[in-house]
This record gives structure tokens, sequence and C-alpha cells, in this order.
């Protein structure tokens, strides 16, 4: 519980005017950190990545579906799980409200695992989503951007992520590479609910990718990984404003139809 002060109207509007300023300072330096991101020089992509899509394989060309810009959320979803990542998916709760507004704008939204396309199907469905989720099974594009490593990798540490170096996989499934919100209890907590032990949990990371589309090549521009991520997760954009804030004293996250049922896990 968030500790807190009472007091009169008056001193919460002085306290609140005050607040405002920083505010609005923040979304000044946000607004310059945009700019910054959409100047970052564009790399050319010559691999030839495929993707098995409900519409059959595809490009990665062809994932921007006539749009200039593209959008990956990669999802924790590896090909062992039975079940999405439990924070992958509460990001991917909103993604069924604008990615409409989104295709509509000239950017294309979808979501990449590693899981084999019926796999995503179906868990799609119980998720009651909509927008286009894609497999990567078989490929390089997860390892390329560094969301997914290998057993080998994991062993060695041989491996980066967010853009540094990442200790090997300790005995009991600690080690900086695991992808929590919160270390204490969230490697364990994630993978029961998916399925998985905390090793083969780790392999997969959650993380962002942006790529442009010009004159029949494709660019990547930009990716972002754990924390980065957090402008991208509408709940805790809410939670930031409620009293008491992210109140996060354990790994509390479940998938949405598992709340009012008590469950650790659900085999999808």
């Amino acid at each position: 519980m968030t500790r807190h002060t009472t007091g009169t109207r008056e001193e919460w509007l002085a306290a609140r005017l005050e607040l405002l300023a920083a505010e609005k300072e923040l979304t000044r330096r946000s607004d310059a950190l945009a700019r910054r991101r959409q100047e970052l020089p564009w790399v050319r992509i010559d691999k030839e990545y495929r993707f098995e899509t409900d519409d059959g394989s595809a490009s990665l060309a062809a994932l921007f579906r006539g749009r200039s810009q593209l959008l990956v959320y990669h999802f924790m979803f590896g090909p062992d799980y039975t079940a999405g990542c439990p924070s992958c998916s509460a990001i991917a709760d909103g993604f069924n409200g604008f990615v409409a507004h989104l295709a509509n704008h000239d950017v294309m939204l979808w979501a990449v695992s590693r899981a084999p396309l019926a796999r995503l199907q179906a868990f799609k469905r119980r998720m009651g989503w909509t927008f286009p989720w894609a497999s990567s099974l078989g490929g390089d594009f997860n390892f390329d951007f560094a969301v997914s490593l290998t057993e080998e990798q994991q062993r060695d540490g041989s491996v980066e992520y967010n853009y540094r170096p990442q200790a090997p996989l300790q005995p009991g499934g600690s080690g900086p590479e695991v992808p929590t919100r919160t270390k204490r209890d969230g490697p364990a907590k994630g993978a029961a609910l998916t399925g998985t032990d905390v090793a083969t949990y780790a392999r997969e990371r959650p993380g962002m990718s942006a790529f442009g589309f010009e004159n029949g090549i494709v660019y990547h521009t930009y990716s972002t990984f754990a924390r980065g991520l957090d402008g991208l997760w509408g709940m805790y954009q809410w939670l930031d404003r409620a009293p008491n804030g992210r109140n996060e004293a354990g790994y509390w996250l479940r998938h949405h139809d598992d709340y009012d049922k008590g469950q650790q896990s659900r085999r999808a």
C-alpha cells in the first residue's frame, strides 16, 4: 500500500500544479525522444525471412500488406509453451482496439512468435484476439532480433538482450536474462503459466521492432526491449495514475480469462 498524506483542496491544488509542470516537461522530453527514434539510420535487411500466417507462408515484406511501416511485437510464445506469456498477453490485450487505426495510418501491426501457427491460432481464439499473428518457427528472425536464444547460448551466456551481454542462466533459473518484471517469483510463475520450466520459458524474450518499406526494400528502423515496452502497455499507464500505482509485491499477472478462476495455469 502506498503511503499518503491528507490535506485541504487548496494544498492538493498547489501540489497538483507543481506536478503538472513536471508532467508537461516529461511530455516535451517524450516528444523529443520520439523524434530521435525517427532519426535513427535505417538498416537494409537482405535476409529472406519467412513466416507462417493465417493466409499461408509470407515474407517480411508481405507482412506490410501494402503499407510503408511495420511494427512487430515479439510475443513470448516458444515452441514448447502451452500458452502465451501472461505479461505479453497483458500487452496484447490492447492490440485489437488500435490495430485498425494503425492500419489506416499506413502502419501494420503484427505479433510474431516461434510457436507453431496452429497453437498461436488456438490461443488467439481463447483470448478473443483478432490482430494478425505470425509464426517464425524454423527461421532466424527471433534469434537475429535478440528475442530468442538457444540452450547453448543460455548455458554459456554468449548472447545479448536489451543491448547488453547477459550472464548464463543459474541453477534454479535465476539470472539477469530471465524476462520478467519481478525477479523474485516472476520466472517460476511465468513458466508455470506457460506450461514450461524456467529455463525453457527464459529462452524467449519480449520486445518490439519497427521496419520501413521503401522502393521494394525492407529496412530495420528501431527495436526496444524490457522496460522499453512500458509505453506500449496500456494497463500500466492506467496503474501509474491510480492511487496506489503499480503496487507490485510479486508477479501478479494472469491470462485475462484466469483471474476469476484463481488458476495458476491453464493448458491451451
